[in-house]
């Protein structure tokens, strides 16, 4: 099973009226992809970046890349070839010294400009991060709220396994007398109807926080015996998403232009009564499970890189594809955004041919990037040179 980080900082914009350019973002959601060839010094700043930390990225989507059959395509419409035009060059990158990083990826891949139907280059690009909480293996105290392991008779469906048209959607649900039928709402289970399955294995101090952490799919508790674990992304209700920062602002709590992590979350802790009723408008819940990985994994179930790894949507772009990003800076006072990332995750708020999510990693400075993040931006993917 996949597991992918479900939601990332589009909790935060209200993407329905969010415009890059001319065309609504909802619209760009069904455009296609354009990709045109062009020459590394048409890569803004390429010359400036740490190419060694993508490559320490792109090494460990390697991994699942060479456990993949040569003749399969590699992306939609096999944008980049097969899975043999990559081997060779996964294999190399394996032993690579990483002062050759930057000569590696220019003599094995051609940069190819990403357009919405050749008409426009510019998108959004947000970010995400690894949350961080306070919790206990048991219910005591100040830890109350649980977080939740997928039920053993949830059914989680990828309908781009049966239509090409559908790939990158998903759906989940119950199986009832052999029909599909959808599965509690979040109001629902946070009230306590799955409570009898005992699917809790941790209890954290703070519901804001475990929200949070279903939006973003990954982080670490910290627990009150003095340890802590890591936990993932194991599965979701199948319910579809819904901004709280929009519905927010459709209650005048806020303002568009105010919309952020930091100013949803003063909203919700200074109205505790109104919380969690503001909090299940959005009827998407996510179960979680403890990770062993050195790292929160992605979409792509490698471990993800600080600042090195990029969410992107799957029906366009396919993981381990690696991406030149040129985007504004991500607030006020930091530099623009101008490295070589690698495709390794998705969410259901990443829509469209040019669009992403940067994962900023853990602590304080990636919370705080991360949710203030909505940044005007391009990317150029690199593909292998000699592909079919």
């Amino acid at each position: 099973m996949i597991r992918y980080f479900y939601l990332a900082a589009l909790l935060f914009t209200v993407s329905c009226t969010t415009t890059t350019g001319t065309t609504e973002t909802a619209d760009k959601d069904k455009i296609p992809l354009t990709l045109k060839a062009v020459s590394y010094s048409a890569l803004p700043d390429w010359q400036m970046d740490q190419h060694e930390q993508a490559l320490i990225a792109f090494q460990k989507s390697c991994g699942r890349i060479l456990k993949k059959d040569a003749a399969q395509d590699f992306g939609p419409d096999g944008i980049g070839g097969t899975f043999g035009d990559w081997q060779p060059l996964c294999r190399a990158a394996k032993t690579l010294p990483s002062v050759e990083a930057k000569a590696f990826f220019e003599q094995n891949f051609t940069p190819y400009e990403a357009s919405f139907a050749g008409r426009e280059t510019e998108g959004l690009f947000t970010g995400y991060y690894e949350a961080s909480l306070n919790g206990s293996r048991t219910k005591h105290g100040a830890f109350q709220y649980p977080l939740r392991v997928k039920p053993a008779d949830l059914v989680m469906v990828d309908l781009g396994e049966f239509r090409d048209e559908l790939k990158g959607q998903r759906i989940a649900g119950r199986v009832i007398d052999g029909r599909l039928k959808p599965y509690e709402d979040r109001a629902q289970i946070i009230s306590g109807v799955l409570d009898n399955k005992n699917l809790a294995f941790v209890w954290v101090d703070d519901p804001v926080d475990a929200f949070f952490l279903h939006i973003q799919g990954s982080g670490r508790v910290m627990l009150d015996d003095g340890t802590s674990m890591r936990v993932g992304y194991a599965g979701q209700n199948g319910h579809p998403y819904y901004a709280i920062g929009r519905e927010l602002i459709r209650r005048g709590h806020l303002e568009k232009e105010e919309v952020s992590l930091q100013s949803i979350r003063a909203w919700l802790e200074a109205n505790p009564d109104q919380a969690m009723e503001v909090m299940n408008t959005n009827k998407s819940y996510v179960f979680l499970h403890e990770l062993k990985e050195e790292g929160p994994l992605g979409g792509e179930n490698v471990s993800l890189t600080p600042e090195r790894s990029l969410a992107i949507d799957r029906s366009k772009i396919p993981y381990g594809v690696p991406v030149w990003l040129a985007a504004e800076p991500p607030v006020v006072g930091e530099d623009k955004l101008r490295r070589l990332m690698v495709a390794q995750d998705t969410g259901g708020a990443i829509r469209g041919a040019v669009r992403g999510d940067v994962f900023w990693g853990h602590g304080d400075r990636a919370t705080y990037l991360a949710g203030q993040m909505k940044s005007k931006g391009r990317y150029w993917l690199l593909l292998p040179t000699n592909k079919k």
